[in-house]
């Protein structure tokens, strides 16, 4: 037993040793190794520096006083450099248990929701930096125990919104996936039209759900219809000549490199013109539904053409030139992507909820689409998957396609609060562009792909090695081409209406938290008129400085992000520095629960139905009670006949009724509250006189009962006349000679 203590009395003090040397290891101080036996119970703890623990005792203590506890995910080393000049003390979030994730890994679980940065914000650089300063963690030690106020984290679900407290600041809100997801955008803007009087189809290129069955068939109409206005837009190109899109020069250009060369390979393919006659009438078709001209017309197929129609030879087709070019225009008045659409009729693959470019493919041909979604059952069971139409005719820039990345806001959505930032940046592509060729180092622009490309030999040496310009650079580019006001007076506006457009769809499904907030990059591409067509929304944009532009660019908007959550809460007038505040709603007035359920109780309103009157029932002989003689004389005096000559001959043949009985049935008898109300009973019209008595036959009265032999005091008075059915009684009772005296009595 003593062996055994002793064992357990080492491991004992090895761990404890152990836990002391980590925290020691921590604030950046070395505890020497422990010298002699293992027996020994102490360790030699380094001397703590008294000033510095005052000195963060007394930050701490402000900093818990006034709430300014925050927590950081990740490096991002410019927030917490603000957020320490604020004043604010970080409480360390606690390191997960399992193995980091590989880079290429990092933002697929970067958010649930939503699309996340297209770089990799989770390097250990940062992490690195903070273990210089002690005075730092030592700070952060004595408030590992309180609540943070201000959270910033990459993953959205790494903090739950519901349990926080309303003084509790993050940098998320919940349910966003709404717009920041390709397929929450692409539903989301189908509803604008409940929202503003605007077309999605201006600014945001058609897209549909690969998953979803009527958005599939929709898909094939677009994508045959698409493939018919590519057909006569090439006929123009061709036999036409003199086209608009051909004299603009080097930016609108989209005779790019390579689609002479794709021509030429297809040059001995000839085709008769019936091609231009199909391609003509499913236009018209199309021209048609619109108008509603074609519901009493028969369904037909839609004729099939070719979906790769350059190069071709058409024999015969300068005669349909100026049928292609009037069919054109008038597609063009309801089709605002015509201007985009190009010739090759290409769409782009792109899968939900993955960032980085990762996944997104580039297709021309209709059975390559339909096959990559019969192909992944996994599609079809989540309608993850887009498509979307490429912008085959962009901006470009020496004959290279770009992008740009946007920054806004959203510190409020009810009411919906926007921030726009002024400065944004430009994403170029390495190889030149071609509609002949669909590799990604043509067609996508994030860095995360191009990075791995080295640039062209074929490039021009004016485009920046790095790949990206900021938005100075570009503005100075629009200037020397002579469209500089076209910065100010179409881009910029047509970001920011897309930017709010967008989220006035989403307002009804983000929860709307008071002190939340919410930094998005939106990705814009250009068209030949620079006017601007969103692609998509990214929640949690990167911060990571892997150019020089955005090592500029990117800790300024971390820093003024800050400026407009934090310091405006203090002092509305203070700075915001870049970002603009561009969009706030209307605020709506709720009334006030007073605690009060109003709840609204009603019934059918029946028509009236006259009521329905029974034969008496003859009962055993019974001696009447006074309550039974009151109830039936109460009865019968309201069913007596108002005629004269009728009570006469009631009073002549009384002898004859007195010697019987007759019991009314229950139903006939007034209830007592009628009584308070002697008011006239106004019997169907159909009912019939009363009949004679002495007239009855003598068979039929044959069953009742002797009645007391004194007859009951009348008076000469004339009463109403009640008719009554003549199967309503069969015999009558000394009480029906009662007056009205008597009821009124």
């Amino acid at each position: 037993m003593a062996a055994m203590f002793l064992e357990i009395r080492k491991c004992l003090v090895a761990l404890w040793t152990k836990a002391v040397r980590n925290d020691f290891m921590r604030l950046g101080q070395t505890v020497p190794p422990l010298e002699g036996r293992t027996r020994c119970n102490y360790v030699n703890l380094p001397m703590i520096n008294g000033d510095r623990l005052k000195t963060a005792k007394t930050l701490v203590d402000k900093a818990i006083k006034e709430k300014k506890v925050f927590s950081v995910h990740g490096p991002y080393p410019v927030i917490r450099a603000g957020l320490r000049a604020r004043g604010w003390v970080e409480r360390r979030l606690p390191r997960p248990s399992v193995p980091r994730p590989r880079r290429h890994d990092l933002e697929t679980e970067a958010t649930d929701e939503g699309d996340s940065s297209d770089d990799d914000d989770l390097g250990e650089e940062g992490d690195r930096e903070e273990e210089a300063d002690d005075l730092y963690n030592l700070m952060s030690r004595l408030v590992r125990n309180e609540t943070p106020y201000f959270y910033w984290t990459t993953r959205r679900d790494s903090i739950d919104c519901r349990s926080l407290r309303k003084d509790q600041m993050t940098n998320h809100y919940a349910r966003a996936g709404s717009f920041t997801t390709k397929v929450g955008l692409c539903m989301s803007l189908r509803n604008l039209q409940w929202f503003d009087a605007a077309d999605p189809d201006t600014f945001f290129p058609r897209c549909y759900r690969l998953g979803a069955e009527d958005d599939k068939h929709a898909f094939i109409e677009d994508f045959r219809r698409t493939a018919c206005t590519s057909l006569l837009l090439y006929v123009l190109e061709k036999y036409g000549g003199d086209l608009e899109w051909e004299r603009t020069g080097e930016v609108h250009n989209a005779k790019s490199h390579g689609l002479s060369k794709s021509r030429k390979q297809h040059a001995n393919q000839r085709v008769g013109t019936s091609i231009i006659d199909n391609a003509l009438h499913v236009c018209q078709e199309y021209l048609n539904s619109l108008e509603h001209c074609d519901i009493d017309s028969t369904l037909g197929t839609t004729p099939t053409l070719s979906e790769q129609h350059e190069g071709l030879t058409i024999e015969g087709c300068e005669d349909y030139v100026e049928r292609c070019k009037c069919m054109l225009e008038q597609m063009r008045h309801v089709c605002p992507q015509m201007e985009t659409d190009g010739l090759c009729n290409i769409w782009i693959i792109k899968p939900g909820a993955k960032s980085r470019g990762r996944g997104i493919m580039c297709m021309n041909k209709l059975d390559e689409i339909l096959s990559l979604v019969d192909g992944d059952h996994g599609i079809m069971k989540d309608s993850k998957w887009v498509v979307q139409k490429y912008l085959e005719w962009p901006l470009l820039v020496h004959d290279t396609k770009f992008d740009v990345r946007q920054w806004f806001l959203v510190t409020d959505w009810n009411p919906l609060t926007v921030w726009f930032y002024r400065e944004c940046y430009l994403r170029f592509s390495t190889q030149p562009y071609s509609t002949h060729t669909l590799d990604s180092s043509v067609h996508l622009c994030n860095n995360s792909i191009q990075k791995h490309f080295q640039p062209s030999p074929d490039r021009n040496p004016s485009l920046p090695a790095e790949c990206m310009w900021s938005c100075s650079q570009f503005r100075s580019w629009l200037a020397a081409s002579g469209r500089g006001d076209l910065w100010e007076g179409v881009v910029v506006p047509g970001m920011q209406k897309a930017v709010i457009q967008t989220l006035m769809t989403a307002q009804d499904s983000v929860e709307p938290r008071k002190a939340s907030f919410e930094l998005y990059g939106a990705d814009f591409m250009l068209g030949r008129d620079l006017r601007p067509w969103l692609l998509e929304i990214n929640a949690s944009p990167t911060m990571a400085p892997s150019t020089g532009v955005t090592a500029q660019l990117c800790p300024a908007v971390q820093e003024d992000t800050l400026r407009v959550v934090l310091d405006r809460r203090y002092d509305r007038n203070t700075h915001t520095g870049g970002f603009q505040l561009i969009y706030k709603q209307a605020a709506v007035e709720v009334p006030q629960y007073v605690g009060v359920n109003l709840l609204v109780e009603g019934t059918s309103i029946r028509r009236p139905r006259a009521p329905v009157y029974k034969p008496f029932i003859q009962s055993h002989p019974d001696p009447l009670s006074k309550s039974s003689t009151r109830k039936s004389s109460l009865t019968s005096s309201h069913c007596i006949s108002g005629k004269e000559n009728q009570l006469e001959e009631v009073k002549k043949a009384w002898p004859t009724l007195a010697s019987r009985k007759v019991t009314l049935e229950k139903s006939l008898i007034f209830q007592p509250k009628l009584r308070k109300r002697p008011h006239r009973l106004v019997l169907p019209s159909t009912c019939c006189v009363l009949p004679n008595p002495a007239e009855l036959h003598p068979q039929k009265l044959s069953h009742t009962h002797a009645q007391p032999d004194h007859p009951p005091h009348t008076q000469d008075t004339q009463q109403p006349t009640f008719p009554l059915p003549s199967n309503a009684i069969t015999g009558h009772n000394k009480s029906t000679t009662r007056t009205n005296t008597d009821l009124q009595a």
